[in-house]
């Protein structure tokens, strides 16, 4: 059964949201309403681990980028908690300090959303698509349970990522970065 929690069905600002308070699990702001993200399981959390790690591995270690996760991005008319957020190095918001900043106004380079069992898959896909309209390059949506992704990129239509050896795409800027589907899904295994 999926379902979705909308936690105020009066319209709010985005400003007004942003001053509430930080929820676990997180809430998001989507056109004026306040919706609450499911809480984690083993195989979301798993994945969501496993591949930040994984990309970081290679991106961050040669400073092309950075996944970060469960990080609120605002942008446009929403505020969301991608499960993972894939941000180019010199686009990473800083502090004065030149420390990575606590707010990020701005849509990922590359966003990843592992789609739990009472998940929406369209809020999840909504969400996608409005960060591909704000510049985002990729979206992959991971689902654990049929062992596919779907990947969504800026130019042309989704495609569909289901056999062992298939090999997933990558922004550009992420080429050095290589995995498979059964790679992916070796990490509920580990």
């Amino acid at each position: 059964m999926k379902t979705m929690i909308i936690t105020s069905s009066k319209s709010i600002t985005l400003k007004e949201f942003l001053a509430l308070p930080e929820t676990k699990p997180a809430k998001e702001y989507i056109n004026g309403k306040i919706i609450q993200k499911p809480m984690p399981k083993g195989k979301h959390s798993t994945i969501q681990t496993e591949l930040s790690t994984a990309i970081n591995l290679t991106l961050k270690s040669q400073k092309i980028a950075r996944a970060f996760s469960e990080l609120r991005c605002t942008f446009g008319d929403r505020s969301i908690v991608p499960d993972i957020t894939i941000l180019q190095w010199n686009k990473i918001p800083r502090d004065d300090n030149g420390e990575i900043a606590d707010s990020f106004y701005l849509a990922p380079d590359w966003v990843i959303e592992i789609l739990s069992p009472e998940q929406s898959q369209t809020k999840v896909v909504k969400n996608i698509l409005s960060c591909l309209d704000n510049g985002t390059q990729m979206g992959w949506l991971i689902d654990p349970n049929d062992k596919c992704v779907f990947v969504y990129f800026s130019q042309h239509k989704p495609l569909l990522f289901e056999a062992e050896t298939d090999i997933l795409p990558v922004p550009d800027f992420a080429n050095s970065f290589h995995l498979t589907i059964g790679k992916l899904f070796a990490f509920l295994l580990e």
